[in-house]
């Protein structure tokens, strides 16, 4: 079963969100998503015409964002940048220190480009990644991403997550009408079936409230909201173990690597010029002690053996060193409740295996299709017409984000047969 998850995930990263590129983004990519989004502008129209949609804003805040990740980050900037006042309360605005949210697809990449978020990668040493190599018993293969058409600076990017993220929360909060407030949401404010904000406490352990005609819920995989909001089924089928590789490069360099190893697969990938990141899949929801040192037993005598000889001894130096970080895999199909005046996006909302490595192009794809769609929408005080595009964002996300992959898919069967014979798309 993991490695239907592993080689399904990678044709659907190779190929299916490879394809959300820029020039596509401003439109949506289907016959039904396109008329619907044209459905929703023409009321917009109507509502304007009737004095009922304004282009002012009064007071106050349009828009509160829960958590300031990738994902609320990236959308406080987006809709600030839009001229909406945005407030932005996120637990911990210290750089983060996380083992996945690591690697962007190319289609995310282009997607951070039309948000124009593409200098959050600068300086920060990001990777350029170009595809896969696959390992199985002794052998090996490299898949490249189909990037012919694009211009030459298009591919994947690999990164440090705390680095990257602290780039777009640095940018987001240097618009004049965004906010970015350290603090705790604890609940949200519910009046006759619609939100009206949060009730939060601030680092400094103050209990205060929030207004905001939008709620936006980007608080991640840990979510403390989404129970409102959605019908959360969370699977975790495995744990990753982490470690950081130093003094050692990468067989097919610029590309990410994955063995597909007993009992599951182990990843790599550079996070910096001299940094790679390993992930080690462990089947089930408990995993070896690192405190007594059955990790360490686990990782030498069970992975090591398994891993290409040119990273051997990177890996058996990392583990010595003892920094060894655990986190659970999870998965959960998007199950919204539509709600008045609420939205769930990123990992809050939806999330896959990481081993996919589709969460960061997933969460941006989503934030064009949110722009896109509440740009005619210039007053967000407006509950029943924002209720209606907040419906037709559930919609119109599914059409963005998948319209191209199965007929890829088809094509990466008839290309590579012996890899792909287990292979199956997985529903996200």
């Amino acid at each position: 079963m993991i490695y239907q998850w592993v080689l399904g995930g990678i044709v659907a990263s190779l190929l299916g969100l490879l394809l959300l590129d820029g020039s596509r983004g401003k439109r949506v990519n289907s016959r039904a998503g396109g008329h619907l989004m044209q459905k929703m502008k023409d009321e917009c129209v109507k509502s304007s015409a009737n004095g009922e949609c304004c282009s002012g804003f009064g007071g106050g805040t349009d828009v509160i964002v829960v958590g300031a990740g990738v994902a609320g980050s990236a959308l406080a900037h987006t809709l600030g940048k839009d001229g909406l006042r945005v407030h932005v309360i996120e637990r911990d605005l210290s750089q983060p220190d996380r083992i996945v949210g690591e690697l962007l697809q190319p289609g995310g990449y282009l997607k951070l480009i039309e948000l124009g978020l593409e200098d959050c990668l600068n300086e920060i040493d990001a990777q350029r990644v170009l595809g896969y190599a696959l390992y199985k018993d002794g052998k090996n293969t490299r898949l490249s991403y189909p990037l012919e058409q694009f211009h030459s600076d298009v591919a994947g990017r690999s990164f440090h997550n705390g680095r990257f993220v602290q780039r777009m929360r640095e940018k987001a909060a240097s618009l004049t009408n965004v906010k970015m407030e350290q603090g705790t949401v604890t609940s949200l404010i519910e009046e006759k079936g619609s939100i009206k904000g949060v009730q939060y406490r601030t680092k400094a352990g103050e209990e205060l409230k929030a207004y905001a005609p939008l709620t936006i819920v980007c608080d991640g995989c840990f979510s403390n909201l989404r129970r409102s909001l959605c019908n959360p089924e969370v699977d975790v089928p495995s744990c990753f173990v982490g470690l950081v590789l130093k003094n050692c490069q990468l067989p097919h360099a610029n590309h990410g690597h994955v063995v597909l190893a007993d009992p599951s697969p182990i990843l790599f990938y550079p996070i910096s010029s001299n940094e790679i990141r390993c992930l080690v899949d462990v089947p089930g929801q408990k995993v070896p002690s690192i405190a007594n040192g059955e990790m360490a037993r686990y990782l030498k005598t069970v992975v090591a053996p398994q891993i290409p000889p040119e990273l051997h001894n990177a890996f058996i130096s990392a583990i010595d060193k003892g920094n060894v970080k655990t986190m659970p895999n999870r998965s959960m199909p998007a199950s919204p409740y539509p709600t008045p005046g609420a939205l769930l996006m990123g990992d809050a909302f939806n999330m896959r295996h990481p081993l996919t490595g589709g969460g960061m192009t997933v969460a941006l794809s989503d934030i064009v299709v949110l722009r896109d769609l509440l740009k005619p929408l210039h007053n967000l005080n407006d509950a029943a017409a924002l209720c209606k595009y907040l419906e037709a964002f559930y919609t119109l996300r599914k059409v963005s984000t998948w319209s191209y992959v199965p007929k890829l898919y088809l094509a990466m069967r008839s290309t590579k047969p012996g890899l792909s014979k287990n292979c199956k798309i997985i529903n996200l």
